[in-house]
């Protein structure tokens, strides 16, 4: 098995470096952490591996509703490396996100207290923050190199993939893809108040799920035990070091400041809980199954 040094690096963002395996491509999560586009020089413990294996559970668990681009987390992944690694196909990606939206938050809330709308999509009047939406809502974005991605509606997505009706089966997916994780989070006393897929082409122009997948970076997962509308809530994401980093005084450029241990911890704590309470198993589980280190 070849060692990570030897592999051709194509691709390094925030969080995972891509790798070139001919016909496939190996993507590694680190344990970077970022907020407001700036990495702290201090990473998150088992955060990576945390993402591979939502990611690799919601793969496994929506295959019957749309292909998706894993191949394998053991097979062609060094050693160095298990655990928070996944060989993958290559695909064309779309140059669109597709955001669903089950709730009303984040950007959404702020567009809606401005327009009453979301993405181009009336909402009924006198919603509350973080209040269920009658039915999810597809909101997607585009895909900046730098800076920020931008919301668009339904007609400008289309017109930048080049093709209506692909992009109606890309939204129509998406929120099944959506109903489906919400429904079953929901059972594990998790609500899924909205996420971001990627999706692409593969060889043969089947479209595809790829990227990561319904993970807490991707994703704004709440306690359901706590949920209250009328305010923001508590989430198992990096919305902990978001709210430190917010508290700090540093003026969100980089370089971000380094985290404390404390809230390292209590970051790291909120990952884990998350994929346990989704895949019902504890996380050990999953570096034992892929022979972590």
């Amino acid at each position: 098995m070849a060692a990570l040094s030897d592999l051709k690096l194509i691709a390094s963002g925030k969080v995972r470096e891509i790798y070139d395996l001919g016909d496939e491509l190996l993507l590694v999560a680190s344990d970077r952490i970022s907020t407001y586009d700036a990495v702290h020089p201090n990473p998150i413990p088992d955060k990576g591996a945390v993402l591979t294996a939502i990611s690799t559970y919601w793969f496994e668990q929506t295959g019957s509703l749309i292909p998706n681009h894993l191949v394998s987390v053991t097979d062609g992944v060094p050693e160095e490396i298990r655990g928070r690694a996944m060989v993958v196909k290559k695909l064309r990606m779309l140059p669109v996100e597709a955001i669903v939206r089950g709730y009303i938050t984040g950007s959404g809330w702020k567009d809606y207290q401005a327009t009453g709308a979301v993405s181009g999509i009336e909402l009924p009047a006198g919603l509350r923050e973080s209040d269920r939406l009658p039915a999810p809502i597809f909101t997607p974005s585009t895909k900046a190199e730098v800076g920020h991605d931008e919301a668009i509606d339904f007609a400008q997505a289309a017109e930048l993939v080049g093709d209506e009706g692909l992009m109606a089966r890309v939204r129509d997916v998406s929120i099944e893809l959506y109903s489906f994780a919400a429904k079953h989070a929901l059972e594990r006393g998790v609500i899924l108040a909205d996420t971001k897929f990627e999706l692409g082409l593969d060889e043969n122009g089947v479209l595809t799920l790829g990227d990561e997948v319904l993970t807490p970076d991707s994703s704004r997962y709440w306690p359901a035990d706590g949920y209250e509308p009328g305010r923001g809530q508590p989430s198992f994401d990096k919305q902990y070091v978001r709210d430190w980093a917010s508290s700090t005084g540093w003026d969100r450029k980089p370089p971000a400041p380094e985290i404390p241990e404390q809230v390292v911890q209590g970051t790291r704590a909120r990952y884990v809980e998350a994929y346990e309470r989704i895949a019902g198993e504890p996380f050990q589980a999953w570096l034992t199954r892929t022979g972590a280190a």
